[in-house]
């Protein structure tokens, strides 16, 4: 990816989160501590995955994708928030707003992607048991996740490279605290039509395919459950999927309104909206997970019971 272009712009100014700065430092502190808890909670979910054997499963390893790219995609936005709190001057370079654009893009599509097969998991397991060892071999999992991988680095290109392809004259200051896609467009002095276009359609494209291959996954599985004779077998069905359900439900919903939200909506609203994606939302999946996903419950209260006893 080339990151010199026309652009006269070297560096932008982050208006940050707030103008206020008497909260600067308690919003510091406060998401200081969020960062800590998410990292705390993936971290330590990802190495009891690796450690407890019967979490070695299909369904745990795409748990792993997701936990690593959630320590991922929150450093690369929550670090420079950390740090905008406490810099007299909020800036960084052309070369570094690019490439935080590109990072975060990655692993946004990454989830989505990962988030999509691990319906498809679910959908096979209820739907088709007798057929899970061949159709979900690690063979194919491991095909699956390069597949995913790739088809996330296209789409951070594409938005990217519609990025490099702008001339920013000498407007450089972004309202946000993050260089996103939109507020950047509003800066540049050529013409954006051709980057919203595309916008709209990878953002299209990575919210409802994967909801589309979702919903259809879920139909499926409940007419699956429905026909589980037994209450057991179907709370047990219910419970394997659940967890999933509330992730899809909190990540898809939350970008969709920051990208495909009215224009009426302002960018203050926008900051809002991709504080929750970006900052929240990382720090609720390890807890959903946690509670809802029965093996990595067990797992959770086998390794602190351990502890405790030592």
């Amino acid at each position: 990816m080339d990151i010199g272009n026309k652009s006269l712009v070297t560096e932008f100014i982050l208006a940050g989160l707030t103008e206020h700065s008497e909260i600067q430092e308690p919003l510091f502190f406060l998401f200081l501590g969020i960062y800590i808890i998410t990292m705390a909670g993936n971290l330590g979910l990802v190495t009891i995955s690796r450690l407890t054997s019967h979490l070695h499963t299909l369904m745990c390893y795409f748990l792993l994708n997701l936990f690593h790219i959630g320590l991922c995609y929150s450093s690369v936005i929550t670090l420079k928030l950390l740090v905008n709190f406490m810099a007299k001057r909020n800036t960084i370079s052309y070369t570094g707003c690019m490439t935080q654009q590109f990072l975060y893009c990655f692993f946004v599509n990454a989830e989505c992607y990962v988030l999509t097969m691990m319906a498809y998991d679910c959908y096979v397991a209820i739907c088709k048991p007798l057929l899970y060892k061949v159709t979900m071999s690690p063979q194919v999992c491991s095909l699956m996740a390069v597949i995913l991988y790739k088809g996330a680095f296209i789409a951070a290109w594409i938005h990217t490279g519609c990025m490099l392809k702008l001339t920013f004259c000498d407007a450089n200051a972004v309202n946000h605290y993050m260089c996103d896609i939109l507020p950047l467009l509003e800066l540049s002095c050529t013409n954006t039509h051709i980057s919203e276009l595309v916008v709209l359609i990878i953002v299209g494209f990575d919210v409802g395919v994967p909801s589309l291959i979702i919903i259809v996954s879920y139909v499926f599985i409940l007419f699956s459950i429905l026909h589980i004779s037994s209450t057991e077998g179907r709370s047990k069905a219910f419970s394997t999927c659940s967890s999933h359900i509330i992730v899809v439900s909190v990540s898809f919903g939350s970008e969709a309104f920051m990208y495909l939200h009215p224009s009426v909506l302002s960018m203050n609203q926008n900051k809002v909206s991709t504080v929750f994606y970006t900052i929240v939302v990382p720090i609720l999946k390890p807890l959903i997970h946690s509670f809802r996903n029965k093996e990595v419950k067990v797992a959770l209260k086998k390794t602190l019971s351990r502890k405790i006893s030592f």
